[in-house]
């Protein structure tokens, strides 16, 4: 199969697609399917206690949960009458180790309140978990007349329990006043990817003939039919989306990458989590400004690293990015778009189609690290994140200058070929120190990487599904520390917040 470039880069809010936009899709998806059985039923729920006894097999099985009391508060759901229902939920892995830092617990609570982080507004996303914690109630699924009692201190946190399909996981529990047990474990794979134990992932399966499964056979497709990598992708994407569509959404991946960019050159101050970390680029901004008020190619670096540091504070301060392929990587991809628009013959005489087609081309390279390793941080470190995004922006870069399929291909090996090992080891959990700083370098890395590949016939000692082959085994043989869990690295060794969480 092939992803859609839609699935892959996706709006939502930070600081993390894996830790944050996941586990809120996640509660979502749990509240849509609670909501729809108390709108068939009339039976009564109460308020779970999660002091209940624990399973057997802790880990593998969710927490048997009971009604604590018989006092009930009448809501309609879709016509149907029910009492006050309680929702206990579990983190487990990565997600409690880090789930702090992360914001991942007011996620889950706002999924189950019915927010897309598609679609919400960051203002008012805090503003409705203030609430959540001064009353302990949700509304599931964003049904008003169905007040659901679920607050922070509802979640149950077990960094130390890391379940057999992905250490992302988390677990939604109800109890019916009939004794059915409404249970469902979802896991956050990364890049907001969710999946249940007994569902392929969720995203939407591209057809047709211009499929790929790998790195050789995208290029060969390329070259059999005369095109750009990019322009297989477009027919991958017919399958789905017609023209018009696809270039409103392509635009529209555009305008948001653009909007962070701004939001991240205004605001000032100190990013959120107690690192006490302050937001630079509205500084850099003023300065660069003053030094290159027409952008010109002498001050390109600059510019690349201004945009990459403008969007990752913006996700660190939990506002509304794009993953591309990750929240934690969201500034690369961008930031080298800022390039192709300003510092590209195809950018300059027409940003629109460029643009377009540096998207494309940057989906087609990231589908096959989702495919064939990981973009998940918690599974393989860094290098899935910040690596594959690196790897994605070099190809769409070269995609642009001219490159072919070969030599995009090469770039997109290069770029990932020099972030193989990257720890994912963030300081107090939070995606800003290395994070932060790591987009710029790394962007800058993928414009190094393409201009490379240019200068060769994309012949290349290591391949590009060489290179993905060997990010995921030296992330599956990398230690858990250095895997989003904050236990090593950087998180140990600099004084910080303490981030692991006793097992509760």
């Amino acid at each position: 199969m092939t992803i859609s470039v839609f699935d892959l880069m996706r709006i939502g809010i930070g600081p993390s697609s894996s830790h944050t936009v996941g586990p809120m899709r996640a509660g979502l998806a749990f509240a849509n399917h609670l909501h729809s059985i108390l709108s068939q039923s009339r039976d009564a729920v109460g308020p779970l206690d999660p002091s209940t006894p624990k399973a057997a097999h802790e880990g593998d099985t969710p927490d048997l949960l009971r009604p604590q009391s018989d006092s009930a508060v009448a809501g309609k759901v879709a016509g149907a009458v029910s009492r006050q229902v309680g929702i206990t939920v579990i983190l487990y892995g990565s997600l409690a180790a880090t789930g702090v830092g992360h914001g991942t617990l007011g996620a889950v609570l706002a999924g189950l309140d019915g927010i897309d982080p598609a679609t919400c507004d960051p203002d008012d996303y805090e503003q409705r978990l203030e609430s959540i914690q001064a009353t302990r109630q949700i509304f599931l699924a964003g049904d008003a007349s169905c007040p659901v009692t679920c607050g922070f201190e509802d979640i149950i946190l077990r960094p130390f329990v890391v379940r057999t399909v992905h250490t992302n996981a988390v677990t939604f529990s109800a109890l019916l006043a009939d004794g059915r047990e409404i249970s469902e474990t979802y896991y956050s794979i990364g890049g907001g990817f969710i999946r249940t134990a007994a569902e392929v992932p969720t995203d939407h399966c591209l057809t047709g003939d211009w499929l790929y499964s790998s790195g050789a056979e995208l290029v060969a497709r390329a070259e059999q039919a005369g095109v750009s990598i990019a322009e297989i992708q477009r027919r991958c994407e017919l399958s789905l989306r017609d023209e018009q569509r696809i270039n409103s959404e392509l635009d529209n991946l555009v305008a948001a990458m653009e909007q962070c960019t701004r939001r991240g050159l205004q605001k000032e101050g100190i990013l959120p989590g107690g690192l006490m970390v302050r937001r630079r680029a509205p500084q850099f901004y003023q300065q660069l400004v003053a030094e290159d008020p027409n952008i010109t190619p002498e001050f390109s670096e600059d510019w690349v690293n201004l945009v990459a540091l403008a969007v990752n504070e913006e996700n660190a301060a939990g506002g509304r990015v794009v993953t591309a392929p990750t929240n934690g990587a969201a500034g690369i991809v961008p930031a080298v778009g800022f390039y192709v628009r300003y510092f590209t013959p195809a950018g300059r005489n027409n940003p629109q189609a460029a643009l377009r087609q540096y998207l494309l081309a940057c989906g087609a390279i990231g589908s096959l690290y989702k495919e064939r390793a990981s973009i998940s941080g918690a599974e393989v470190g860094c290098q899935g994140e910040v690596g594959s995004a690196a790897s994605m922006a070099a190809g769409g870069l070269a995609d642009v200058l001219g490159g072919s399929p070969k030599q995009v291909a090469n770039a997109a090996e290069i770029a990932m070929e020099h972030s193989l090992g990257l720890t994912c080891d963030p300081i107090g959990g939070l995606v800003q120190v290395p994070c932060i700083e790591r987009n710029a370098i790394s962007a800058g890395k993928a414009i190094n990487a393409a201009r490379l590949a240019l200068r060769g016939d994309g012949s290349h000692r290591v391949s590009l599904d060489e290179v993905i082959e060997t990010m995921k085994r030296t992330g599956m043989d990398m230690s858990d520390r250095y895997k989003e869990t904050a236990g090593g690295g950087l998180a140990t060794t600099v004084g910080a917040i303490t981030v692991n969480v006793p097992e509760c």
